[in-house]
């Protein structure tokens, strides 16, 4: 989708669509999180990462959530953006096995301690994705 397609809806419009499809209602509780302190911030993440960056042409929301994923596996304390990120690489299309991998490989570039840092994140986003798939009896 390109800016010109998409001039008539507005970047916070978009971005709300965006952030529904990637990070369901992950992206929601951050955003509404922030609703009491930050306001004016959320809607800064509604518009440029999700309205702007994630509805540009050339990525696929699978290839940006790989970028994401290595991104915050290498910065090491992002725990809780990179669990959100987790969550929507396993809503665009991620395998956990791609996840794993893709924490082994920062390993490489960002050292032992952010991949470990990123698997046990995953882990927890892993277990509760599994235990959300349980029908409760």
């Amino acid at each position: 989708m390109t800016h010109a397609q998409t001039q008539a809806e507005s970047r916070f419009d978009r971005g709300q669509r965006a952030l529904s499809r990637i990070d369901g209602s992950a992206g929601e509780k951050v955003i509404a999180s922030l609703a009491d302190i930050a306001p004016d911030f959320a809607r800064y993440v509604i518009e440029f990462p999700f309205g702007d960056i994630y509805c540009r042409p050339g990525l696929g929301l699978r290839d940006r959530e790989i970028a994401t994923v290595a991104a915050l596996t290498a910065l090491g304390n992002a725990a809780p953006q990179l669990k959100v990120h987790i969550e929507a690489g396993l809503n665009v299309g991620l395998s956990r096995d791609e996840i794993v991998e893709i924490m082994m490989q920062m390993a490489v570039y960002a050292g032992f301690p952010a991949a470990l840092n990123g698997l046990f994140a995953a882990k927890e986003v892993f277990a509760a994705h599994d235990a959300k798939a349980v029908p409760s009896s």
